[in-house]
């Protein structure tokens, strides 16, 4: 055989090879009933758990994966195994996950949007997940640098997730007329959770979590749940008992040498719409404290987050002080500088380890005092909220 004829028999095989990949991950889906595609700027990896938990409580044998803080794949029985990604993080990881799934005899699968560019989140769901439901939690200002350059250019992005013929459910509401038509031109029915829907989720039942979980997401799952025929009560049975992503806020409070610290775990709300949320919420939980001081955890691969985060935050209440951990901390003193923050207010930390970090915020306490932890998860965030955690009072995490 001469070499281009190696060259065209190899084209062959791999063209096979490929043709037998695609038809076995067909038939896997098939063997999963009820796929639902979880997108969103915020809260997506929180909705995909309570997804999950809800399905298992009602009997429904189900699967979930999250792409956040910690990626995982959730098994049935509760059990999260790590995601493997000897190349780094790629899409086509999700065809490994839904033959797990199937495997493990999955009636439904739950599964987060791992793709930020707009053509890879429309190839994840026509390709690869082919949803019974899409979720679209909300779009809002972040990854501007792939999906924007503004807020609509977000939600069109995710909208690329939609499942043709299928359901979309969503709790977005400034977008609403481009979801609306995103959906329509898929042939898909969209369910929108609004205020009075959210309003309807009650602080008892909140309070049945072990961590803060927003009522957006919990109205959001509720309504998804409905859908599918389970019932309110079951579903919050089920999601009352969700092991809480690394990214959820929480709380831990610390009794160090005298000085009484809360430490609100708010690293994952990267955009500056959740991160005042974050930050109001908590202050709004802690009035009484002598001292606030704002944790940023920031990202050189992330500046035009760092300069947003920066111009953002000289509008909220004001913070005593403010110290930056991470990478590019100077784009954001510079942009908070600018929009009337005084840089006396600003400590800089951005070589430190992490328990230099901690030493610097309690240098920076009282004898009662509130720590809001921001910016990002990755990098140092992870570190620090296991650092505040593990020296917190035993039973004091909410």
């Amino acid at each position: 055989m001469t070499g281009v004829s190696y060259l065209v028999l190899a084209a062959a095989i791999l063209l096979l090879l490929g043709l037998w990949e695609s038809l076995r991950h067909r038939r896997n889906l098939a063997r999963i009933p009820i796929r639902i595609h979880v997108n969103g700027t915020r809260g997506k990896s929180s909705l995909t758990r309570l997804l999950a938990a809800a399905l298992n409580e009602a009997g429904v044998v189900a699967c979930a994966k999250t792409t956040g803080t910690v990626p995982r794949l959730i098994l049935p029985d509760g059990r999260e195994v790590p995601i493997f990604r000897p190349a780094g993080a790629n899409v086509i990881e999700q065809v490994r996950i839904v033959s797990a799934a199937a495997a493990h005899g999955a009636q439904a699968l739950v599964v987060e949007c791992m793709a930020v560019q707009p053509l890879l989140q429309s190839l994840s769901e026509f390709k690869l997940i082919r949803a019974t439901h899409g979720v679209i939690t909300n779009a809002r200002a972040d990854h501007l640098d792939v999906m924007g350059p503004d807020e609509e250019d977000v939600a069109r992005a995710l909208a690329g997730t939609i499942p043709p013929q299928g359901k979309l459910f969503t709790s977005e509401q400034r977008h609403l007329r481009l979801l609306h038509g995103a959906a329509e031109d898929r042939g898909a029915r969209l369910v929108v959770v609004d205020s009075e829907a959210i309003a309807a989720v009650t602080e008892e039942e909140l309070k049945g979590f072990r961590y803060t979980e927003h009522p957006d997401n919990v109205a959001l799952a509720l309504a998804v749940c409905a859908e599918l025929g389970l019932d309110r009560e079951t579903a919050l049975r089920g999601m009352w008992k969700t092991r809480p992503d690394a990214g959820a806020m929480t709380e831990h409070r610390l009794d160090f040498f005298g000085r009484e610290i809360a430490f609100v775990n708010g690293f994952a709300a990267n955009d500056p719409e959740s991160t005042e949320r974050v930050w109001r919420m908590a202050l709004q939980r802690h009035p009484d404290v002598a001292r606030r001081v704002a944790l940023f955890n920031l990202r050189d691969d992330r500046p035009d987050r760092s300069l947003r985060l920066g111009r953002a935050c000289a509008a909220w209440p004001l913070a005593d002080c403010y110290v930056l951990t991470g990478g590019g901390t100077y784009l954001f003193a510079r942009a908070a500088a600018a929009a009337g923050l005084d840089p006396a207010r600003l400590s800089f930390a951005e070589d430190q380890r992490v328990d230099e970090i901690f030493e610097t915020v309690v240098g920076l306490c009282g004898r009662r005092s509130l720590v809001v932890g921001m910016g990002n998860m990755g990098g140092q965030g992870v570190e620090l909220t296991e650092y505040f955690r593990n020296r917190a009072a035993p039973g004091e995490v909410a």
